[in-house]
Order: C-alpha cells, then sequence, then structure tokens
C-alpha cells in the first residue's frame, strides 16, 4: 500500500474515513477483498505470495493497514511486512500493546508504516521512529515516508478527503485516489530511485507495464460500528479488473 489518507474523528456518525491505494508488481498473486477461509471473520485481499495483507478490517471493530518505507538503501527483511496486519486483524491485544509488540522486533521487517485501529483508538508505528502513539482526532496522510510528509500526491489526496467529509460518498473518493497526476520534477522527493521512477511514484494512481496501483479501496465506519468497503482492482496500465463491495 503506498497512499492512505484517512479521517479518524472519534464521536461522530462517522468516525472513520479511509481511501487507500495499494502499489505494487502486477506480477505478484493477489487475491481481492474478501473474507478470509482461514480466518472468516477478516476481510481483506491477500497477498498470496507471503500470505499477508495490506489493509483489512476484523472482528471487534479492528481495522489494519500498512505502507513500505522506500528506502533502496535498507535490507530487505527477514519476514512478511503484511503479516503486521494479518496479525492485528486476528487477535486480541490492544492497540497499544500491540504497537508496542511490533515496534520491539520492527528489525525482523523492511520499513513500514502501521496503522491500527478497534474503533476506540487509532494508533501509528513508524518503524524508522520506533516510537508508538495513539492518534488525535484529524485528517491524516501517509504514503511511503513517515506520517503526514508533505509529497504532493499525499498533500493533494488529503485535501481532496477533507473536502468529501460533510458528503463522503465512496465514488468521489475512488475519484480522488484515480488521480494520476504527476508532480514536477521540483516537488520530487529524492528517495534515491532516480529521477524516472520518482516521477512515476509521484502519482496518486500509478499506472505503467509492470507496476502500479494494484488496488483501490474506500472504508467508511458509523458510530455503530457498521463498516462499508468498496474495492476496485487494476492490471497493467491502470486497466480495471474488478470491484468488491462488502458491508460488514
Amino acid at each position: 500500500m503506498c497512499l492512505i489518507v484517512f479521517a479518524w474523528r472519534p464521536g461522530h456518525a462517522l468516525p472513520l474515513i479511509v481511501a487507500a491505494n495499494r502499489d505494487e508488481f502486477y506480477a505478484r498473486p493477489t487475491q481481492p477483498l474478501a473474507a478470509w477461509e482461514d480466518a472468516p471473520d477478516v476481510h481483506a485481499g491477500r497477498d498470496l505470495e507471503a500470505g499477508g495483507t495490506w489493509l483489512g478490517i476484523g472482528p471487534q471493530g479492528r481495522f489494519a493497514a500498512l505502507t513500505n518505507i522506500r528506502d533502496p538503501r535498507q535490507p530487505a527483511g527477514a519476514r512478511s511486512r503484511g503479516e503486521l496486519v494479518a496479525r492485528f486483524l486476528n487477535g486480541h491485544l490492544s492497540v497499544t500493546a500491540y504497537l508496542q509488540q511490533v515496534a520491539e522486533s520492527a528489525a525482523h521487517y523492511a520499513g513500514f508504516n502501521l496503522l491500527v485501529g478497534d474503533g476506540q483508538g487509532l494508533g501509528y508505528l513508524n518503524a524508522q521512529e520506533g516510537l508508538p502513539r495513539l492518534l488525535t482526532p484529524g485528517v491524516y496522510g501517509m504514503s511511503n515516508a513517515a506520517l503526514d510528509t508533505p509529497w504532493p500526491k499525499l498533500v493533494q489526496a488529503r485535501r481532496a478527503l477533507a473536502d468529501t467529509l460533510d458528503t463522503p460518498d465512496p465514488q468521489r473518493l475512488l475519484r480522488l485516489l484515480a488521480n494520476d497526476e504527476q508532480a514536477s520534477d521540483d516537488a520530487l522527493p529524492d528517495t534515491g530511485v532516480g529521477l524516472a521512477t520518482e516521477r512515476l511514484l509521484s502519482s496518486a494512481f500509478i499506472a505503467s507495464q509492470n507496476y502500479g496501483t494494484r488496488a483501490s479501496t474506500v472504508l467508511i465506519v458509523d458510530e455503530r460500528g457498521h463498516r462499508y468497503m468498496l474495492e476496485r482492482s487494476f492490471g497493467p496500465y491502470g486497466g480495471q479488473l474488478g470491484e468488491v463491495e462488502l458491508s460488514a
């Protein structure tokens, strides 16, 4: 997952709204959003190569999502980052206890941002910072650096989300995720991957022959704990493959 914007508003009629793009190589085998056969209370897409996921919901109001930190100098990591999301969705630890546990074992994984919630609290951990924290109400964004790092696509998507909060229509949220406008060269970050790749990765929606946005996901949670999810899947050059709608 390479871009997540979300609004956290405890006590509001819609306390959590999430719009997220997962970017990955098209060749990596993936299962679309569904209930998992081995954990039927978990609803998420699934990485069929390593068995984890990038975003999903679980029982008792549990939610989790992950982005990778883009740094070609970092070691690959002995374990798959997607298991961090799956383990929280399947588990029973509180938000703070789980993030503390992950912080203590973060060296086993390549760099990541982890977002977890249970309907009562929403917590965040950046593997490089190593400091779990509970988030206060607000509108946030995560891409492939620390929370709210002002990369152009994050700033633009976060602003677009804020503009939808009065009437958070799922199709409108998908449209903000479909923005394929690339940033100007002078606004690009330098993450060590070269100018051409920085350009490709600078749009909210990425499309190319081998790598791009594989899934756009919207999650809307209401005050009663009802969760609505809509996921749209894509293939090479951004061709749409399918759509899944889920209420839980």
